[in-house]
């Protein structure tokens, strides 16, 4: 019989057998992994990072010149002399421009990132904090192309770039920082690129410009709930119209968010997880203790919107008018004071009369289980004296009034019950023996000291004497006399 070491053996050989059938997959696997790092390591080893044409390509295409130059005579025309006149829009020229001018955009935003990168990459020798305190890109460049090779900042306006307590904060970092002046062909690399981004900026302002006037006709819903100003960006940062449809709720209120630096400062006025959407007039006019609220409903209604824009399901626009009216709503209604707490009114007395059982066996059962006079001494309580208990000291169960009326005892006179006193009238009144005449306790028996035992009538001497008080003080014959006063 194996023992428990056996099968650990045998388990073992399994294992390594398995592991030698394995390798020859593995070494496919291995040998396509380095092929493909050695062909990304060699597409790194190409790009020169010290040439800023080698990195940004962009601005040199075709492609982009020839959608900058529509978009400019696009713009130079009045909006009342575009005629969409083509049933289907997506065959329409200008459509078309609109969607390549969405795309265009995303190729920008993702430019302006790399050219970033480059700056900061070369300013970091510079002024290595600048980049944790300014996290814009746009920001960044105008920054760094202001502070050039300036070593004190406070010689440096930058009013107007960066608000005055993130200024405050760059100008203190920069007093204890430990960067050195650039050289001038370096430095004259970042400038240059910091001029390629905001050209690149600008440029994305003219295609969002081009696109916001159009919006009135390519996405009247989502006009009619953000405003024409911010669908056009929701709709560049997505990339076109139907991938802004595409797109759940919970990601249309991030598009736009940037990352905020409060540098030190309170977060509780600060909106986190908001992007474009708080531009619109809506989220603006909801008070601050709404406005994730708000913006949730926005983000959701501006989905739908894009939806029933993507299939040309409403041009006139009244879907999204519809869905404004209903954001508003829902918001007043928000706003609105809990209802008073009414009171309650006692309920209506009843006139019939209630079914209760009356009657003899009633009044007994009710004097049965009646509290007593002792329970009702039990349960009071005198003013001013303490009462006594069963352990002392006010533990146990408390005597309340017990033994409390001068006499010391516990003991309560108890009277007679009326049910009791019934009960003894009533076996007083019945006659226990043979004839029924006599009571059962008396007897006809008498003992007497000259002979013993003898028998009498027990009752002839009791009509002889009279009964009660009769017997006792009064005669049958007697009177009363009377005794003149003199």
């Amino acid at each position: 019989m194996a023992t428990l070491a056996d099968s650990f053996l045998a388990d073992l050989d399994e294992l390594s057998d398995n592991e030698a059938e394995i390798p020859e997959d593995n070494d496919v696997d291995a040998a396509d992994m380095e092929e493909d790092v050695d062909g990304d390591l060699a597409d790194l080893e190409n790009l020169n990072y010290d040439d800023l044409d080698s990195v940004s390509k962009l601005q040199k295409t075709q492609r982009y010149t020839d959608i900058i130059q529509k978009v400019e005579e696009a713009l130079h025309k009045k909006e009342s002399e575009v005629l969409f006149q083509v049933v289907d829009i997506e065959d329409d020229p200008e459509y078309q421009l609109i969607v390549d001018c969405n795309a265009l955009s995303v190729d920008i935003e993702n430019e302006i990132v790399i050219i970033h990168n480059f700056i900061r990459d070369k300013y970091r020798l510079k002024f290595p904090e600048l980049e944790s305190l300014v996290h814009h890109p746009i920001d960044y460049a105008r920054v760094v192309k202001k502070i050039g090779n300036e070593m004190d900042l406070t010689l440096v306006d930058l009013e107007g770039l960066l608000p005055s307590a993130i200024i405050m904060v760059v100008s203190v970092t920069a007093s204890t920082t430990t960067g050195k002046p650039l050289p001038e062909e370096v430095l004259s690399k970042t400038v240059e690129a910091c001029d390629r981004a905001l050209d690149l900026d600008s440029a994305k302002k003219k295609v969002l410009d081009f696109v916001e006037s159009r919006m009135g006709y390519i996405a009247p819903n989502l006009s009619a709930i953000v405003g024409s100003a911010v669908a056009a960006k929701l709709m560049g940062t997505a990339g076109g119209l139907a991938s802004l449809a595409k797109m759940p709720a919970c990601n249309v209120q991030l598009l736009g968010a940037k990352k905020k630096n409060l540098a030190g400062f309170s977060t509780a006025t600060s909106q986190f997880r908001v992007g474009y959407l708080e531009q619109t007039e809506i989220f603006q006019t909801t008070p601050p203790s709404l406005r994730m609220r708000a913006c949730r409903l926005l983000a959701a209604k501006s989905t739908l919107a894009a939806r029933v824009d993507s299939i040309r399901g409403d041009p006139s626009g009244k879907t999204g008018r519809a869905f404004k009216d209903e954001i508003h709503k829902k918001i007043e209604k928000w706003q609105e004071p809990p209802p008073a707490k009414q009171p309650k009114p006692l309920p209506v007395p009843d006139s019939e009369p209630k079914k209760k059982r009356g009657g003899r066996r009633l009044r007994k059962m009710k004097e049965r289980y009646a509290i007593t006079d002792m329970r009702k001494l039990a349960n009071r309580m005198q003013f001013g004296v303490p009462e006594e208990s069963s352990l002392g000291d006010g533990l146990g169960e408390g005597y309340g009034m017990l033994g409390q009326a001068g006499s010391g005892k516990l003991r309560v006179s108890v009277g007679q019950s009326k049910l009791a006193a019934k009960v003894a009238k009533k076996f007083k009144e019945k006659n226990y023996g043979s004839s029924g005449a006599t009571s059962g306790l008396t007897s006809s028996l008498a003992f007497t000291p000259v002979q013993g035992i003898e028998l009498t009538n027990p009752q002839a001497h009791a009509h002889q004497l009279g009964s009660g008080t009769q017997s006792t003080y009064f005669s049958e014959t007697g009177t009363f006399s009377k005794i003149k006063r003199t």
